[in-house]
């Protein structure tokens, strides 16, 4: 394993795994091109965030170039990392499912089953785990000419590998790019994201074109009684956004979002905010030190008492 100092990156997934943070495709941000690295952060040892010490290994990765997948860990142990969806360079065709042993330091693209036919591929979508299910909802396809949106849930058994499905009764509108976190009741929050292809400025990370949508309201799926809910938010209600990043807090009482593309307020909207699940209020924080830049399509990963955001694009 080769120590690796990797550029500047975005639309990539970041999977925490037995202490190590699993860095996978993505796309260069300098370059526009379609990246195959894959490389981890060992966490378990104190580490310094300017010279970070990066495992490459990308020699082992069977996965094609891909950016927009998504990733979560699961497996009898927890300590496989299941990869679904994603764009790839134009004529290759991506599996369905990709899974890496971390014990084995293996990769592999088991078949699955449960659902006729097996669900198609899609992108800009995010995954969630829970009780070794695999909750994928909404996200988009593209074929070159038609861009589509979709509000189905689909659910990934990391034990058997079957599919099921998710009620759709009440389930938000198709969407992509948005925000979904697990929370200790045992419901998946979702916020936020675009109803249709959008284009933003890398300059300002204003939208120019396609919608972001409101977190003036939240959505819940139960994932015991396969149910949905609405919510209405109040407090300082953040910009309407897509492409930002959700965490739970360590209470379990507070969901924080950090960057993304949004609807110019008329201000710069580069706040952290939380949301309040007690009473569904967002208020911006007391912080200190130095808020990271501005960014859209990074990862954010709760790693001990931390909220870790790796990578993610903004042009100054």
């Amino acid at each position: 394993m080769t120590p690796f100092k990797p550029g500047v990156i975005f639309q990539h997934t970041a999977t925490l795994i037995d202490d190590k943070l699993y860095i996978l495709g993505g796309v260069d941000a300098k370059n526009n091109v379609i990246l195959k690295d894959f490389f981890y952060l060992d966490v378990s040892v104190p580490f310094n965030t300017q010279n970070l010490l990066w495992q490459d290994l990308s020699n082992i990765d069977m996965v094609l170039s891909h950016h927009l997948a998504t990733s979560v860990k699961g497996g009898t142990n927890n300590d496989t990392l299941f990869l679904y969806g994603g764009f790839t360079v134009t004529g290759q065709t991506m599996a369905l499912v990709y899974t890496f042993d971390s014990q084995s330091i293996t990769w592999s693209s088991p078949p699955t089953m449960g659902v006729n036919p097996n669900p198609i591929r899609k992108s800009e979508l995010t995954g969630v785990n829970h009780d070794e299910k695999m909750y994928l909802w909404g996200g988009t396809t593209f074929d070159g000419t038609i861009y589509t949106i979709y509000n189905d849930m689909l659910i990934l058994d990391t034990i058997n590998l079957n599919w099921g499905k998710g009620s759709l009764v009440n389930a938000p509108t198709p969407r992509g790019d948005y925000g979904a976190t697990l929370l200790s009741n045992n419901n998946i929050i979702y916020i936020g994201g675009a109803d249709a292809s959008f284009t933003y400025d890398p300059k300002t990370l204003n939208i120019i074109k396609g919608n972001g949508l409101t977190l003036n309201e939240v959505y819940l799926y139960d994932t015991i009684n396969d149910n949905w809910s609405i919510k209405a938010t109040s407090g300082k209600i953040p910009s309407s956004r897509v492409a930002f990043s959700t965490v739970l807090g360590l209470d379990g009482q507070k969901v924080i979002i950090f960057g993304g593309a949004f609807i110019n307020p008329g201000y710069l909207d580069t706040t952290l905010y939380v949301l309040d699940l007690t009473n569904y209020n967002w208020y911006v924080p007391k912080i200190s030190g130095k808020i990271p830049s501005p960014r859209v399509y990074h990862k954010a990963n709760v790693i001990g008492k931390y909220m870790v955001v790796s990578f993610g694009k903004y042009t100054i």
